[in-house]
């Protein structure tokens, strides 16, 4: 491309961006240099599902990656952003039996092995959709080392951390309590479990106690697990029920002899402070179950239906039951009375479904051992939270984690590598299919059937994807990696995992910083959900307003932590903002058809090219410190201030005179040099936020390097900063925005040339506004203007704006038709207060008040303060021009 050449009238994303991504993977500009002499930075992509397609979420998440990468790319770092994408056992494996459903077959009809192949083939077919939707909005990855969770060399690194933790006795079998989900059929850890508020009913059961002619009345917000009952335990100091201890209570309905007894973990002011125990499907029963030994007698089902064990309501769904069971208890004199309850309910993660505590043969990890160096780690500052919040939430979590439950009931994941031998029952751990027992010899082997936890293989990632558990010459420069970028609802499933198996099979941490950013909300502050119908498909935004414009609309406004509100306006205005650089960066291309790079002195400079050139060291400087300080957002808008405001709006109109020969033939030379200079600058500033127009306009300009991307992140010039020029220019600018609003104010015509006073009490600012005088002429549309250090006398009426120590005055006569001017005030002033009666009216009605959702309530408030101000501002200027 030529540079200098003008750019297009119209910005088309869609050309420029296609055009680009091609062009920079060609050029390998995505892939390290492996250059000794640079310092490395390394990311891992949290894996996408290979099953999903790219959401908002995923767009946020990558997009802060990608400035990151690009951004220590231009520093000059050797930058390795390794991508890839999850297996994600239950929901690919949901969508393939989805297909088979279609077919009228089941994974059953087809067998494991055939099964698995189906998988394979949709995974072969739909699983780089969204790698394309992610080379869409940019991302900067290496492809060339793109990997995935069941590859040969991931697969082989999670056989061969089973195996080790296996030997080490940290990975065990064993009977547990665990979360089912009835619709996937399979366990899911206790940090997929969703806990929702859910309004339901406490249920008062009154249990006979043996031989005492008395009832212990127990409370309960699932009646049906009653069937399974053990036990009814008491606080040790409650004394209401310290007589019944050691008694035995009698089982409504099916009439069970089950132990009273004490113990800490009881609440006495929950309920009636007794409570009834089943350590099948409770996770504090059944800790309560192993302290005084008591049986586990198991009466809901995989299915969620209920099982022999629960007598006459064997066969019917669990919910078909509680309403039998209580109907029976209600008709035998057992309940005493239902209360309303609000309680959590636990729901399943992936398909929403009420989760069934319940006890089952499980594969476990022994968390103990391995949380303890990952929480010293943290705690010696090995790592860091961004914020740093989240470094107690971590903690917390830590410090009172449960085994991991690391098996589920699914075909499509990694098999876990054990084998039973049929003969001798021993359990034969091994990396490679055995061929014999290792105990007895014989070769009657059968696979154990479960597949391992997806975030088995995610906790790997760092390492695996670099080629663990060899020693590859990506492990040695690129890990420990440089920063995780995550969604602080994955912290837990991800994260945590990662930190420990990094420690433990490396010794060292999978990353140094930890960059935590929140969810994204619809405008109203809800999760986007396919319930609410408020989703937002990123992948139409970009087809519409371009890749750059989401990127950047998400990133504004965004800080490390915090949830984000999605709104269309912040869209809008981003696009505008592409139009506005693009509009820009056209004037200057025009301006610079015979650019020749000259050699510039301070004495060339005037006032407005060193101000702007100051304010460019200052931001170059702010907008690093932020990206240190992962500040993206802040770093984003900072940029966007100072190319809208300061470069578009204030310097390219004080630096026109100058290009359209009003001047000297050199000093058109000096403006092109600095207008080349800092759009140049800002281009590599903006980069990292959005490539690709900052590419194209890249381009354009003369004397570049072949891209953008392997320009130099731009450092501060002490050179070029001068600070009295940054402070006069400030005064000059003051004086015109009051000169502005004023005639803003009072309707003055754009065009009429008006007299302007301007007031300063300090001889030193005087001097200064003096020497700015044409820039205030030229940008407040002033014809005659004065600048005095002396109180001005006015024999004619004028309207005034006070800047502290300057005045500034302006003459109406000549410019203002006051007699139309004050009608045209009265009657906007009637509409405002035609306006401001309706509002009122409202908010003075009760009922409106107490009906109306509180963002209308708050909406009408705002109408108001917004309505009052404005009537305020328009009786002022009633009063000047009326003279009184």
């Amino acid at each position: 491309m030529e540079p200098g050449r003008e750019l297009p009238s119209i910005y088309d994303p869609g050309k420029v961006e296609s055009k680009w991504y091609s062009k920079w993977e060609e050029n390998g500009y995505f892939k390290p240099t492996l250059d000794p002499q640079r310092q490395p930075f390394s990311m891992v992509i949290p894996p996408p599902n290979v099953t999903g397609s790219l959401h908002l979420g995923h767009a946020l998440n990558n997009t802060l990656q990608d400035i990151l990468a690009r951004w220590r790319r231009m520093q000059g770092y050797d930058t390795l952003w390794l991508p890839g994408t999850d297996h994600a056992g239950i929901a690919t494996q949901a969508r393939v039996e989805e297909n088979l459903a279609r077919e009228g077959l089941t994974k059953y009809d087809l067998g494991r092995e055939q099964f698995l192949e189906r998988v394979w083939d949709w995974k072969n077919t739909y699983g780089s959709r969204i790698i394309t939707q992610l080379k869409m909005l940019g991302c900067s990855c290496d492809w060339s080392r793109e990997r995935f969770t069941m590859d040969e060399g991931c697969s082989a690194a999670v056989r061969e951390v089973f195996v080790r933790l296996y030997e080490k006795g940290l990975i065990y079998r064993g009977d547990y309590i665990i979360n089912w989900c009835p619709k996937c059929h399979t366990t899911i850890s206790d940090i997929e479990v969703e806990h929702t508020e859910t309004r339901g009913n406490l249920w008062y059961i009154k249990y006979p106690v043996e031989g005492m002619g008395e009832a212990i009345v127990v409370a309960t917000t699932r009646p049906e697990t009653m069937l399974g009952d053990t036990g009814v335990a008491v606080h040790p100091a409650d004394e209401r029920y310290r007589h019944l201890v050691g008694k035995r209570a009698i089982l409504p309905i099916l009439g069970r002899r089950i132990p009273i007894f004490a113990d800490e973990y009881v609440d006495r002011e929950f309920g009636t402070g007794a409570v009834k125990v089943t350590p099948a499907h409770d996770p504090n029963d059944f800790e309560m179950g192993l302290r005084h030994n008591l049986e586990q007698v198991k009466v809901i089902d995989e299915d969620a239906r209920m099982t022999g064990a629960a007598g006459p309501y064997r066969g019917m769904d669990r919910y078909e039951c509680r309403k039998k069971l209580v109907e029976d208890l209600r008709e035998q004199g057992f309940l005493l009375r239902v209360e309303e309850h609000e309680h959590a309910v636990g729901h399943c993660y992936r398909c929403d479904t009420v989760i069934e505590p319940t006890v089952s043969k499980q594969w476990f990890v022994r968390m103990k051992p391995l949380a303890e160096p990952a929480i010293q780690a943290v705690v010696e500052g090995k790592i860091r939270f961004v914020p740093p919040r989240f470094t107690r939430i971590y903690l917390n979590w830590m410090e009172n984690i449960r085994d991991w439950c690391i098996s589920r009931q699914l075909w499509w994941g990694h098999r876990i590598p054990v084998w039973y031998c049929q003969d001798c029952g021993h359990e034969n751990c091994a990396q490679e299919v055995p061929s014999t027992c290792s105990r007895c010899g014989a070769n009657n082997l059968v696979q154990d059937p479960d597949v391992l936890d997806t975030w088995f293989s995610s906790a790997l990632w760092p390492f695996s994807t670099m080629g663990w558990p060899e020693t590859t010459r990506d492990l040695q420069r690129f890990y420990p990696t440089s920063v995780l970028v995550t969604g602080r609802d994955i912290i837990f499933f991800w994260g945590a995992r990662m930190i420990f198996s990094g420690l433990e099979f490396l010794k060292e941490v999978p990353f140094y910083d930890v960059l935590i950013h929140g969810l994204i909300l619809d405008g109203l502050g809800r999760k986007m959900s396919k319930s609410l119908g408020n989703g937002i498909d990123p992948i139409e935004v970009i087809e519409k307003f371009g890749a750059d414009t989401l990127r950047f609309s998400l990133i504004t406004g965004s800080t490390p932590g915090n949830d984000i509100r999605f709104n269309w306006d912040k869209v809008e205005n981003t696009r505008n903002f592409a139009n506005k650089i693009w509009n820009a960066a056209r004037f200057v291309m025009m301006n610079l058809k015979d650019y020749e790079p000259i050699s510039v002195g301070e004495e060339d400079f005037t006032l407005a090219d060193r101000w702007i050139l100051s304010r460019l060291q200052q931001k170059i400087e702010e907008v690093t410190e932020l990206l240190e300080k992962y500040d993206l957002g802040e770093a984003a808008r900072t940029v966007y201030d100072f190319i809208w405001d300061e470069f578009c709006d204030w310097y390219i109109e004080l630096v026109k005179p100058r290009l359209y020969g009003r001047g000297q033939e050199r000093d058109r030379r000096v403006a092109q040099n600095v207008l080349r200079q800092v759009l140049l600058v800002q281009m590599r500033l903006l980069h990292p936020f959005m490539p690709f127009v900052t590419e194209e306009i890249y381009q354009h300009l003369p004397d570049i390097e072949a891209s953008i991307m392997v320009d130099r992140w731009p450092e501060k010039d002490e050179r070029l900063i001068w600070l009295e020029a940054v402070e006069e220019m400030k005064d000059i600018m003051a004086v015109i925005r009051a000169v502005r609003n004023l005639r803003s104010e009072f309707n003055i015509a754009p065009g009429a040339k008006i007299k302007t006073v301007v007031y300063a009490s300090q001889p030193r600012k005087a001097k200064v506004l003096e020497m700015g005088a044409g820039y205030i002429r030229q940008m407040a549309g002033v014809e005659e203007l004065t600048v005095t250090s002396s109180p001005p006398r006015h024999g004619e009426q004028v309207v005034s704006a006070s800047l502290g120590d300057v005045e500034i005055f302006v003459p109406l006569e000549g410019v203002v038709d006051k007699g139309k001017e004050i009608a045209r005030l009265q009657k906007e002033l009637a509409k405002v207060e035609t306006e401001l009666k309706k509002i009122n009216s409202k908010l003075d009605n009760q009922e409106f008040l107490s009906k109306a959702p509180l963002a209308v309530i708050d909406k009408e408030r705002g109408r108001k303060r917004e309505m009052d101000l404005k009537r305020e501002g328009l009786a002022r200027r009633l009063l000047v021009l009326s003279g009184k």
